[in-house]
Formats: structure tokens, C-alpha cells, sequence
């Protein structure tokens, strides 16, 4: 840990950029298992977000492993950092008035309530991309879920590592049910329900 350091106040507060930008900032944090459809509703979302001029950026969980996080890899404790990491980013996103959508499989509750802990109140949204695990497989976009059953991925999520599913999400998402556009919409809607675009 870091020693004699000292936070510097911005001359621009993160209220005055969300009054010039027009809407409330925040994160929908997308949690889910593989292929239940997070990076694809992330996305989805973001789209509709930006066709109304609504400041956006997607954290997706592969695009950040080949960056900032390359050098994390999949134990628990390498988990919980990557998405310690990608709490501290998305502070800064929303600190600049800009909302931030979240695609990772984040499996562990205390990982999410501690991203929930770094932010605000009003600025941690919960998504459960609710979808079976055989949905998840028949999809397997990565074959993913193959090479785990085949013992080629060690510690794999809903294989042989847990995921623990959100308890009190702000909104579940049963992405088996519904089309992309029918799933943005409903997150689209609970926006509006709470005054945040």
C-alpha cells in the first residue's frame, strides 16, 4: 500500500458534469454467467443510450483482461482483483458524469457489494443476466464451456467454481426469454422509472 500520498480535489465536480451532460451517472453492473448474454445486453443498451446523446462506455471483461488486467489471472484471489480494479475505473467514469455499463461474470457477491461500497449511493445498479446454465452451453460462443467439461479449463464458473447469484439485484434481466432489443428495453425502462435518463 501506497504511502504519503494525498487526494487532490477536482476543480470540476462530478454534480457540475452531470448538470452539463444532463443525466445522472452511474453503473449498470451486468453480472451473469458465460454466454448468458451480458457483453451482447451491455452493448444492446449502450446503443440505445447513445442514440438519445446519453454519455456511455462499456467495461467488458475480455477487453479489459487484454489491457489493464493482463496481468490477473483466473484464481479467486485474481478474480476479486480484476474486479476491484474495474470498481476503482468505473468510479472514475461516473465521477466524470458519464454512465458505465459492466459485462463480467463478477461471481462472487462479496466482489460486487464491494464495488457497491466504492461508489455512491444512487450510482451501483445490479443487473442478473438470469439465464440456465444449459441455455449458456447450447450458446457457448467461445467454447468455453466444452473445453471445461473436457477438464481443459481448470476452475470455470457454473462448472466447477461457483457463481453466486445476486440476491437483491435492482433488476433481473431473463435474457432465454426475451430478444437483445426486448432486454434493453426493459433495462432502458427501469432508467426512466428512476429519473436517471
Amino acid at each position: 500500500m501506497s504511502t504519503n500520498i494525498t487526494w487532490h480535489q477536482a476543480s470540476v465536480s462530478k454534480e457540475e458534469r452531470r448538470t452539463q451532460k444532463g443525466n445522472h451517472s452511474f453503473v449498470l453492473w451486468f453480472t451473469g454467467l458465460s454466454a448468458s448474454g451480458k457483453s451482447t445486453l451491455a452493448n444492446a443498451v449502450a446503443r440505445r443510450l447513445f442514440q438519445q446523446n446519453i454519455d456511455n462506455y462499456v467495461l467488458d471483461g475480455d477487453n479489459i483482461r487484454h489491457g489493464l488486467n493482463k496481468d490477473l489471472g483466473f484464481s479467486e484471489e485474481d478474480r476479486t482483483e480484476n474486479i476491484r480494479r474495474i470498481g476503482e475505473v468505473s468510479k472514475l467514469f461516473v465521477d466524470n458524469g458519464t454512465i458505465v455499463l459492466t459485462a463480467f461474470i463478477s461471481p462472487f457477491r462479496t466482489d460486487r457489494s464491494q464495488v457497491r461500497d466504492i461508489l455512491g449511493e444512487n450510482e451501483f445498479i445490479e443487473v442478473f443476466v438470469d439465464c440456465p446454465i444449459d441455455e449458456c452451453e447450447k450458446r457457448d460462443p467461445k467454447g468455453l464451456y466444452k473445453k471445461a467439461r473436457d477438464g481443459q479449463i481448470k476452475q470455470f464458473t457454473g462448472i466447477d467454481s461457483p457463481y453466486e447469484a445476486p440476491e437483491h439485484p435492482e433488476l433481473t434481466i431473463h435474457t432465454h426469454l426475451y430478444t437483445i432489443e426486448q432486454c434493453a428495453e426493459q433495462v432502458i425502462q427501469h432508467l426512466k422509472e428512476k429519473s436517471f435518463i
